[in-house]
């Protein structure tokens, strides 16, 4: 399993086009093959600052996604949008409890 977690910077007026546009994707997003669950974060301190947790049954998955034309047309509706370079993580899970 893959956890991937990506940090977003929005100009505090694009704040709403990026929700609007993720809430046209999120079930595409959801869907996509091997891909097991999507949360859309917010910071507590910075409410410019997203970030999306997607989790993927395996890295290929996650890079299947990545090069999908859903990817592609999500990610250049979204680029324009951000005021800084976003941040991405790709993780496993070494320990959990409870």
């Amino acid at each position: 399993m893959i956890n991937r977690i990506v940090r977003m910077s929005f100009d505090p007026q694009n704040v709403e086009d990026f929700l609007t546009l993720f809430e046209e994707v999120k079930e595409k997003i959801a869907a996509f093959e091997g891909c097991e669950g999507l949360t859309l974060l917010r910071d507590a301190s910075e409410q410019n600052v997203l970030f999306t947790y997607s989790y993927w049954l395996s890295e290929a998955h996650l890079n299947k996604y990545r090069f999908s034309e859903l990817f592609k047309d999500t990610w250049s509706r979204t680029k324009v949008l951000f005021n800084d370079a976003p941040i991405a993580w790709s993780l496993t899970v070494e320990q959990r409890v409870k």
